[in-house]
């Protein structure tokens, strides 16, 4: 090999180490309450039933340059579902839905990014709920980002998907019918610069 090849080999390796470091890296603020996990579901056809997971916590890396490059991860504490009615949110629990008891964590792994313009995106990865691993897509749009009045610098998006109850296994589904099915979920994300 001569001293060309090895130049043009080594330069080719900077590029790719430092195209590879422009991502940055974000630590989802659940402590903050700057990150929410909301969802509705039809209640016997005749209202939405609206709730919400009060535990979770996650981070993600953002590249805008190289948008296939993005990955989110994160972890929900499924016993924390909140529909702000007590004896429901214990029926939610249960067996029959989230059986917490059993799998009490649920787990958001990204697999493809594939960004759309004008700051929209479609997000896919592995959402395992009830130890059943299945893909998922979220459509997911830019919030925006800069810094905070704290020095940070902050980034957000919102996502939103909707799931079918069946796919894990959740017995109520069986009962309630077809409009209990879908599960509509809203996440809005602020992520902090670590």
């Amino acid at each position: 090999m001569n001293s060309k090849t090895i130049t043009s080999a080594l330069l080719g390796a900077v590029l790719l180490a430092s195209g590879a470091a422009a991502a940055t890296d974000y630590l989802i603020d659940t402590k903050g309450m700057h990150a929410f996990i909301e969802f509705r579901i039809k209640h016997l056809g005749y209202s939405w039933l609206l709730g919400r997971f009060n535990n979770f916590e996650g981070e993600f890396s953002y590249d805008a340059k190289r948008p296939q490059t993005n990955k989110v991860t994160v972890d929900i504490d499924v016993a924390s579902v909140d529909s702000n009615h007590a004896e429901r949110d214990k029926h939610l629990r249960s067996k029959r839905f989230f059986d917490t008891g059993k799998f009490p964590k649920a787990s958001f792994v990204s697999t493809a990014w594939e960004q759309k313009g004008d700051g929209k995106a479609v997000l896919r990865g592995d959402l395992t709920l009830r130890g059943i691993t299945k893909e998922i897509t979220i459509d997911v749009s830019d919030v925006g980002n800069g810094p905070d009045p704290w020095g940070g610098y902050r980034r957000g998006f919102e996502g939103k998907t909707v799931l079918h109850l069946s796919d894990w296994n959740m017995k109520e589904a069986k009962i309630l019918g077809d409009a209990a099915e879908e599960i509509h979920i809203y996440l809005s994300v602020e992520g902090i610069r670590k």
